[in-house]
């Protein structure tokens, strides 16, 4: 048997929606966006204010956006987001093989590709997924 009171039981919807109603002022489903609709003023403003948009913590510029020659880390590491695998490169490893002006974004997808496992043969499936970070 259980320890509820008699009387206990599960709210319903309605009551449950009743504290969102209150916080929000009114319906928050009423303004739903469809996949065909235009995005909003303000979520485009949020975009383009986000900081980490375009450079990283304190304005500096993101790592993976940085040429090889930029990139002050000794060590540099790329992950796979899909298979999990962690690839690590010395800087100056880095710099022979891809060059000094080479983005380091576009090095470490190299990297990624070169040493690849999983192929399915289909161009959109194939490779890996860099996670700079």
């Amino acid at each position: 048997m259980s320890d509820r009171p008699a009387s206990w039981r599960l709210p319903s919807a309605k009551q449950m929606e009743k504290p969102l109603f209150e916080a929000v002022g009114s319906n928050p489903f009423a303004r739903a966006f469809g996949p065909s609709d235009d995005m909003p003023a303000e979520y485009w403003d949020a975009v383009l204010r986000d900081a980490c948009a375009d450079a990283g913590s304190g304005g500096q510029p993101l790592v993976r956006t940085l040429r090889l020659s930029e990139i002050s880390q000794h060590v540099l590491r790329v992950s796979c987001t899909r298979c999990g695998r962690i690839v690590d490169i010395h800087k100056a490893d880095a710099l022979r093989l891809y060059g000094p002006r080479a983005i380091w974004k576009d090095a470490a997808q190299k990297l990624l590709d070169n040493t690849c496992s999983a192929r399915t043969g289909r161009y959109e499936e194939d490779g890996c997924w860099p996670s700079f970070g």
